[in-house]
């Protein structure tokens, strides 16, 4: 009886914790690993100092920043996952609204009390994120219903409070002084472009539900084909911008590697995109989390040039 009882708890532990994993959107989640990690990378190059427990207070802010904004996203969308992404949490009935907002409510209310503790850069840093987040998913604001607005809410985030915020974190605890590397501000203009493809080609697979309930993305104004096709323009500006740019303007980056390993993510891309049907839900949706691993491999490869360099 005491063993099958264990078993019961780790199985219920075990799965509150995939729950919960599920429910902080995981792409998103390593998407905020990986990019502390890349430019905790180019500050430790870039400046005097170092400090892995730095980096570990960063990945945790930023992992309660982007718990929040999912989840708030996820409570206010659970009618349209019930469409859309069936398999989340709450849609799925496997949490409820409470309990989701017990999670959110202590992952936005950790970063701000780590920010609070480093200075006004963090606190606002932080506070900027989760404004966004919450503007982007809470009515009345709901800035999701207005395509330009949503795709800005991501790129915002994911290339400013993001790129900026970290490392600006890193230059004033290793260097201090607040102090952006040229290589960050090219890595911050070439998520831009992608982070808005990022928003456009999330949308469109999902085309049934958000025009079941009036959301105008993209994909519901110019159907997914078009959709897709401006999405993958705003990835090749990015690649193109970085490759022919980044070795003329980014000065503490190797050019080769810089130029070389953009133009072959590019061409990995225009090979994925040539397979995707943007007609196809399943399909398309396997090519956007390939669209996640080029911005994955995005924070390896700057800091590769930068050490090169």
């Amino acid at each position: 009886m005491t063993s099958h009882a264990a078993a019961v708890r780790r199985t219920g532990v075990l799965g509150a914790l995939g729950v919960l994993w599920r429910f902080s959107r995981p792409h998103t989640l390593i998407g905020t690993f990986v990019s502390a990690t890349g430019l905790y990378l180019i500050a430790v190059h870039e400046l005097p100092g170092a400090g892995l427990d730095h980096l570990l207070w960063v990945i945790v802010a930023g992992s309660g920043v982007n718990l929040a904004i999912v989840g708030i996203n996820q409570i206010t969308d659970v009618e349209i996952d019930r469409v859309n992404k069936p398999h989340l949490p709450i849609a799925a009935g496997e949490l409820t609204r409470e309990a989701a907002w017990r999670i959110v409510a202590v992952a936005a209310a950790l970063p701000l009390v780590l920010g609070l503790t480093q200075g006004a850069l963090e606190t606002g840093a932080v506070a900027a994120a989760l404004a966004v987040g919450a503007a982007y998913s809470l009515p009345p604001v709901r800035l999701k219903r207005f395509p330009i607005a949503a795709a800005l809410c991501i790129s915002g985030v994911r290339s400013t409070v993001v790129n900026l915020g970290m490392y600006g974190h890193f230059s004033l605890a290793f260097g201090g002084a607040l102090t952006i590397a040229p290589s960050v501000w090219a890595l911050t203009a070439f998520v831009l472009p992608f982070s808005f493809a990022i928003a456009v080609l999330k949308d469109v697979p999902d085309m049934e539900g958000d025009r079941r309930y009036r959301i105008a993305t993209f994909t519901v104004r110019l159907g997914p084909r078009r959709a897709a096709r401006l999405g993958l323009a705003a990835l090749a500006i990015a690649y193109l911008g970085m490759a022919v740019l980044g070795p003329l303007l980014v000065s503490d980056a190797q050019p080769a590697v810089l130029a070389g390993g953009h133009v072959a993510a590019l061409v990995l891309l225009l090979t994925w995109a040539r397979r995707a049907d943007p007609a196809d839900p399943a399909a398309f949706t396997g090519f956007y989390m390939r669209v996640w691993a080029l911005f994955f491999l995005e924070y390896a490869l700057v800091p590769a040039a930068v050490v090169a360099g």
